[in-house]
């Protein structure tokens, strides 16, 4: 806000600089090292967070749509081509969904 018209509202990004530009790569990457290592946690990619919070919306219930554009693809294809391999709650949930599905049917 101190920056006011020399802030970069328009790229409206999530993690940026103190002015709102593109934070380099080298930056990131390493601050997530740094964060897991002192967690204690193993080396992962960046990457992966995106990863998983795309599979966290899958199983939360939200739509493959809301995903893609969350995500900024160009595709819901490329999306459920990424993102849709099965995990086991969407596994649990899909079996339990059916086997009631049909019960009813069998009614």
């Amino acid at each position: 806000m101190a920056l006011q018209e020399d802030y970069y509202h328009e790229l409206n990004l999530v993690l940026c600089r103190n002015d709102g530009n593109y934070m380099p790569k080298s930056s990131l990457f390493n601050s997530f090292a740094r964060i897991l290592k002192k967690a204690e946690l193993p080396s992962l990619p960046i990457h992966s967070t995106r990863h998983t919070h795309a599979v966290l919306q899958l199983e939360a219930g939200a739509s493959m749509k809301y995903i893609q554009e969350r995500l900024g693809h160009g595709s819901m294809q490329i999306t459920a081509d990424v993102y849709s391999h099965i995990s086991k709650k969407i596994e649990h949930d899909t079996m339990d969904k059916f086997e009631e599905h049909m019960k009813n049917v069998l009614e």
